[in-house]
C-alpha cells in the first residue's frame, strides 16, 4: 500500500485548500482512510474518516468547514478545507486501515504541509 498526498501549501486566514491522497496496491474491499495533523510541538490528531460504505466522522474543531470524500474510481481521498484558521496550520497526513474498523492505521503518507497565516 503505498499513500501519496499533495495539495498542502500557504493560505490566509477565511480560504481554502483541497488535500489529496493517492492510494496504490490498494485491493481491499473493507476499509478506513483517514486524515490526521500535527502541529510542531503537539501530538498528532485525528481530524477525519471515511469507511468503505461511505460513512465518515469529522473532529469537532472542524466541523462544518472540512470535508472528507473519496473517488474510488481514482482511488484518491480528499480533505476539503474551508474557513481556514490558523491553528489549522500542520502537516497533514492520510492513512488507511485495511481491517476497516478506524483504530489500526497501518499505512501513512510522507504528509503535506498546510500553513494558515492570520
Amino acid at each position: 500500500v503505498q499513500l501519496v498526498e499533495s495539495g498542502g501549501g500557504s493560505v490566509q486566514a477565511g480560504g481554502s485548500l483541497r488535500l489529496s491522497c493517492a492510494a496504490s496496491g490498494f485491493p481491499y474491499s473493507s476499509y478506513c482512510m483517514g486524515w490526521f495533523r500535527q502541529a510542531p510541538g503537539k501530538e498528532r490528531e485525528g481530524v477525519a474518516t471515511i469507511n468503505s460504505d461511505g460513512t465518515t466522522s469529522t473532529t469537532n474543531s472542524v466541523k462544518g468547514r472540512f470535508t472528507i470524500s473519496q473517488d474510488n474510481a481514482k482511488n484518491t481521498l480528499y480533505l476539503q478545507m474551508n474557513s481556514l484558521k490558523p491553528e489549522d496550520t500542520a502537516m497533514y497526513y492520510c492513512a488507511a486501515d485495511i481491517v476497516g474498523s478506524c483504530q489500526r492505521f497501518g499505512y501513512w503518507g510522507q504528509g503535506t504541509q498546510v500553513t494558515v497565516s492570520s
